[in-house]
């Protein structure tokens, strides 16, 4: 019996949820997101709707990671042994249901022990997973968007681990009486009939993971103006912002949304939007309520850093 996934573009609302999802979906190097927020807000549904929206991909067929044939720089050591002896490896096309090269969604990542926590961000951030226990030493790929849901009310992540989260959105109910009532007519109509329900977001689903496709192809091609870096630094320095992941996650952030829309180069409008995703969790609530005005001087700081 197949197997009904509440299509993505059916969610009403959530709009910056459903965006940091796709930003990471097109880059993966951003650092994940963590969606903090009260239980039924969709955090959970707009995860697993955008799994169904990710690209195939071409995978070493009989690899137990799923290893990508075209990256030998990063293929487990069981591939890289089978190219070593000389052996071609088999190739697939498959949209994934491993880790590696897919999402990793962790639930209520706020109650694990950090030391998990640690484990899972040290792997995202370095693509690999590294076991060693007993005398044995074990690693392979594990290149993944990190995706963690939070209620705060269950108590927050250590600062450390927090911070190396690449963007952070807060999602709360909505407050709007109709898309209320859109979220309640939607739900009961995807459980009552979801084959017609799929069917009728089937082309809008297609389409977003047209654009995700094509934005993966086209973000190492998309330019980062010096001005529009500049004045991101400065917009951070201004927040008191500590070390520099919040500019290097600002400039992927900006230029994946950049290649989503299908624009040559970053521009203010794309800094802008994803400021608050990036610099939410990185600034003392002051800075969050001066975070909007700042952000919105930019325009007037690149031409600044182009005189």
């Amino acid at each position: 019996m197949e197997r009904f996934v509440y299509p993505f573009s059916a969610i009403v609302g959530q709009d910056k949820m459903k965006l940091a999802l796709v930003l990471n979906a097109i880059h993966p190097a951003i650092g994940g997101v963590l969606i903090r927020g009260e239980k039924g807000t969709g955090k959970s549904t707009a995860v697993r709707a955008l799994a169904r929206l990710l690209p195939e991909l071409t995978v070493v067929a009989d690899c137990l990671y799923r290893c990508d044939p075209d990256a030998p720089e990063s293929l487990c050591s069981d591939c890289q042994d089978r190219l070593a002896r000389g052996e071609t490896l088999p190739r697939a096309r498959r949209v994934l249901a491993e880790a590696n090269r897919n999402i990793l969604y962790v639930d209520e990542v706020n109650l694990l022990d950090d030391h998990l926590v640690d484990v899972l961000l040290d792997a995202a951030a370095m693509g690999v997973n590294v076991v060693e226990r007993e005398g044995i030493s074990i690693w392979h790929p594990a290149r993944f968007i990190l995706v963690g849901t939070m209620n705060p009310e269950e108590g927050d992540l250590r600062p450390q681990l927090l911070d190396r989260f690449g963007l952070t959105v807060d999602v709360e109910g909505i407050k709007d009486i109709g898309q209320r009532v859109q979220i309640v007519e939607r739900r009961e109509e995807w459980e009552s009939h979801p084959a017609e329900f799929s069917e009728r977001f089937a082309e809008q689903d297609a389409e977003i993971g047209t654009r995700i496709a094509e934005a993966i192809v086209r973000f190492p091609h998309v330019v980062m103006p010096a001005g529009i870096l500049r004045a991101l630094a400065e917009l951070n320095v201004s927040l008191q912002v500590d070390g520099h992941r919040a500019d290097l996650v600002g400039r992927k952030a900006s230029q994946a949304l950049a290649a989503y829309r299908g624009v040559p180069e970053v521009g203010v409008p794309e800094v802008n939007e994803v400021a608050e995703m990036v610099l939410a969790h990185r600034v003392k609530a002051a800075g969050r309520r001066e975070l909007g005005s700042i952000a919105q001087n930019l325009p007037s700081a690149s031409r600044a850093s182009r005189s």
